[in-house]
C-alpha cells in the first residue's frame, strides 16, 4: 500500500541495561566481602559467586540469610528470590546484614519429611489407608488441591503488650488460625491470625532477651509493608522440633513447587555464575555405609551389631598404630615426644574445631547451620582444660559428649568411651565416628564451620 511518499521514522530501540549495585555479604566470623551485582541477581547466584571466588566446595547447602539486627530476627532468602528486592525493603537507618553460611536443613525435608513433620502435629484432609509415606506427605504440601494440617499449641505475643498467651493454632493452605475455645477446630471457633502470601517467616535469635518470650524457639510473621516492631506477629514454640515443623510447613505452603524446583535444579539462575563442572561433595549417609569383613576370600556385610562394634574397636586400635608411624614414631624417645606434641595441636587447623567457645555458643552455631542428625563440632572444655567436648545434633536436640584423655603405656590418647577405643589425636577420633556410630546416637555427618570471606 502506497504511503503517498511520506517517510515514517521509527523510534530507536534502546537496549535494556541492568543497573548494578554493590552489596556486602558477611560470614559468621564477621569478615565481609563487597560484590558488584546486577539488579536481577538471585540468592542462589550470589552463593554461587562466593563459592567460586572463595574456592569452596558446593554441596548445595550454602545459603544466604537476611539478618535484621535490631529485631533479632533472621530468615533464609530462598534461592529464587531477587537479592536487590530484599534490600529495597530495608530502611536507611537499619543495621541489617546479609550472611553467607551453610544450612544443612535447607532442603533436608525433601529427603526425609518424617523428620520434620512428627505424627502428633500433622493431620490430613484426605482419607489415607494405613501408614503415610514420605512421598505422599510432600505431594500433599506441593499440591494445590490438598493440604496437610499442622496443629499444636504455641505461645503468641499479644499485640501492643509484653505478655504471651498459650493458644492452639492450625496451619492451613489459606493461612494460620487459632482456636478461641481450647483445641476446637469448628469454623465458629477459629480466628484468622496471619496469611503468608504477603509476609515473610523469620526465626527469632534471642526471643527471651529481646521479646520476653517464654522460650528461645521463637518465630514470627513480618508483613512485607511492616512499619515497625508493632506489626510483627510473634510466636514461640516450646522446643526446636516444633518450631522447625511450623517454619518448614509455612515455607512449603508459601513457595510450593518453586521450592521443589530450587532443590531439584540448583543451577537454574541467571547462568553467569554456574559451576556445574564442580562436583558436589558427597555427604555421609546412614544408609550408604555398612560394616564389612574383608578377612576371607569373599567380602561380607556384618549384620550382627555386637560383631560390628568389635570390628570398630579393632579398627580404632589399628588406626592408632598407623598414626604412630604417620607422626614419625619409630621408637626413639625424641620421635615419641615429637609425635605426642604434634597430636596435641594437629586438630587446631581443622574446620570442625572451635577452640574455647561456650556450650551455648556451640548450640547456637549448630542450630543456625541446620540441626539435622550428625551436624557436629569439637571444642575445648570450659570446665576441664585437659579435655574436649564433641557437640552434635540428633533428633533435633543438641547433645554434648566429653572427650577424655587416657594414658596407655606412657602415651596419651583421646577417648569417648572410657578407654575402650583410643585415638592418638582428635582427627582420628572424628574420622572414626564419621564411619562408625560407636557410643554416639548417630554417625558424624556434617561439620559446623565458621568460614571467612
Amino acid at each position: 500500500m502506497s504511503m503517498s511518499g511520506r517517510r515514517v521514522t521509527l523510534p530507536a530501540i534502546t537496549p535494556l541495561v541492568l543497573q548494578k549495585r554493590v552489596i556486602k555479604i558477611y560470614s559468621e566470623d564477621e569478615t565481609s566481602r563487597a560484590l558488584e551485582v546486577p539488579s536481577d541477581i538471585t540468592a542462589r547466584d550470589v552463593c554461587q559467586l562466593l563459592i567460586l571466588k572463595c574456592h569452596y566446595v558446593d554441596d548445595h547447602c550454602w545459603t544466604l540469610f537476611e539478618h535484621l539486627t535490631l529485631l533479632g530476627l533472621e530468615r533464609i532468602i530462598e534461592d529464587h528470590e531477587l537479592v536487590v528486592e530484599v534490600l529495597s525493603d530495608w530502611g536507611m537507618e537499619e543495621e541489617n546484614k546479609l550472611y553467607f553460611r551453610k544450612n544443612y536443613a535447607k532442603y533436608e525435608f525433601f529427603k526425609n519429611p518424617m523428620y520434620f513433620f512428627p505424627e502428633h502435629m500433622v493431620s490430613f484432609s484426605m482419607e489415607t489407608n494405613g501408614e503415610i509415606s514420605p512421598a505422599l506427605i510432600l505431594q500433599m504440601f506441593l499440591s494445590s488441591s490438598t493440604y496437610p494440617e499442622i496443629h499444636g499449641f504455641l505461645h503468641a505475643k499479644e499485640q501492643g503488650k509484653k505478655s504471651w498467651k498459650k493458644i492452639y493454632f492450625l496451619l492451613r493452605r489459606s493461612g494460620l488460625y487459632f482456636s478461641t475455645k481450647g483445641t476446637s477446630k469448628e469454623p465458629r471457633h477459629l480466628q484468622f491470625f496471619s496469611e503468608f502470601g504477603n509476609s515473610d517467616i523469620y526465626v527469632s535469635l534471642a526471643g527471651k532477651k529481646k521479646h520476653g518470650a517464654p522460650a528461645n524457639y521463637g518465630f514470627c510473621f513480618k508483613p512485607n509493608k511492616a512499619r515497625g516492631p508493632r506489626d510483627l506477629k510473634m510466636l514461640c514454640a516450646e522446643e526446636e522440633q516444633s518450631r522447625m515443623c511450623w517454619v518448614t510447613a509455612i515455607r512449603l505452603l508459601k513457595y510450593g513447587m518453586q521450592l521443589y524446583q530450587n532443590y531439584m535444579h540448583p543451577y537454574h539462575g541467571r547462568g553467569g555464575c554456574s559451576s556445574q563442572s564442580i562436583s558436589p561433595m558427597r555427604s555421609i549417609s546412614e544408609n550408604s555405609l555398612v560394616a564389612m569383613d574383608f578377612s576371607g576370600q569373599k567380602s561380607r556385610v556384618i549384620d550382627n551389631p555386637t560383631e560390628a562394634l568389635s570390628v570398630a574397636v579393632e579398627e580404632g586400635l589399628a588406626w592408632r598404630k598407623k598414626a604412630c608411624l604417620r607422626l614419625g614414631n619409630h621408637g626413639s624417645p625424641k620421635a615419641s615426644s615429637q609425635s605426642s606434641a604434634i597430636s596435641m595441636v594437629i586438630h587446631r587447623s581443622q574446620p570442625w574445631f572451635h577452640h574455647r567457645i561456650s556450650r551455648d555458643e556451640a548450640q547456637r552455631l549448630i542450630i543456625q547451620q541446620g540441626p539435622v542428625d550428625g551436624v557436629f563440632l569439637v571444642r575445648d572444655s570450659q570446665s576441664n582444660p585437659r579435655t574436649f567436648v564433641l557437640s552434635m545434633s540428633h533428633a533435633q536436640k543438641i547433645k554434648h559428649f566429653q572427650i577424655l584423655p587416657v594414658e596407655d603405656d606412657g602415651q596419651m590418647f583421646h577417648t569417648l568411651d572410657d578407654g575402650h577405643t583410643k585415638f592418638t589425636d582428635l582427627i582420628q577420633l572424628v574420622e572414626f565416628y564419621q564411619l562408625n556410630k560407636g557410643v554416639l546416637p548417630c554417625k558424624l555427618k556434617h561439620y559446623c564451620a565458621k568460614i571467612a570471606l
